[in-house]
C-alpha cells in the first residue's frame, strides 16, 4: 500500500519521489536506517530502469523477499500507468490551451526543487555534513568533476560512475 500510495501522489519523476519514499520508509515505518536507504538509492540509481522502481523493488525484497520485490514494483507503476495514460490523452486534447501552458512553467522549477531536495538528502545520509572537513571537500571534489564531466565534456554517465567509484576507492580505501 505504501508504493501504490507513494506511486500515486508522487510527480516528477524518480528522483523527486526519493523524499516521500524516504519519509515513508524510514520515519512512518522505519523499515530499514538511513545508511541502508542511502545505499539502496545509490544502487537504483546506477541500475539500469526508473530509480523509485528500483527503489521498490529493493525496499520490498529487504521486507518480504521475492514477493515483496514484486508486490512493491507493480504498486508502484500501476498509479502511473494510470494516470499517464489518462493525462496522455487529455493533454494531447487541450496542449494548445493557455492555463494548461502555463501550469508547466509551475510544475517544472517545483520538479527541479524537489530534486535538489532529494540530492541534499542523498549528501547528508551518505556522510556529508556542514563541517567541512577533509572529506566533506572530497566528495564536494567529486561532485563537481563528475559535473563538469558531464555537462563540458559530455562524458557518459557510466564511465563517470565508474570514475567516480574508482575515486572513491582510492581516496577512502
Amino acid at each position: 500500500m505504501t508504493f501504490l500510495m507513494v506511486g500515486l501522489v508522487s510527480f516528477g519523476g524518480g528522483y523527486a519521489m526519493i523524499p516521500l519514499i524516504q519519509e515513508e520508509v524510514l520515519n512512518r515505518h522505519h523499515w530499514m536506517d538511513a545508511a541502508q536507504l542511502t545505499d539502496i538509492v545509490a544502487v537504483a540509481g546506477m541500475s539500469p530502469g526508473p530509480i523509485a522502481t528500483n527503489i521498490a523493488v529493493a525496499v520490498g525484497y529487504h521486507q518480504a523477499g521475492a514477493t515483496g520485490a514484486v508486490v512493491a514494483s507493480v504498486a508502484m507503476i500501476l498509479p502511473s500507468l494510470a494516470l499517464i495514460l489518462a493525462a496522455g490523452k487529455l493533454i494531447m486534447r487541450y496542449r494548445d490551451n493557455r492555463l494548461v501552458k502555463s501550469s508547466f512553467f509551475g510544475l517544472r522549477p517545483t520538479v527541479a526543487g524537489m530534486i535538489v531536495y532529494a540530492a541534499i538528502l542523498f549528501a547528508q545520509n551518505s556522510g556529508m555534513s556542514l563541517a567541512f572537513d577533509w572529506r566533506t571537500w572530497s566528495q564536494l571534489a567529486i561532485f563537481a568533476g563528475s559535473l563538469f564531466a558531464l555537462i563540458y565534456l559530455h562524458k557518459h554517465p557510466f564511465t563517470v560512475v565508474l570514475l567516480s567509484g574508482l575515486v572513491g576507492i582510492a581516496v577512502y580505501g
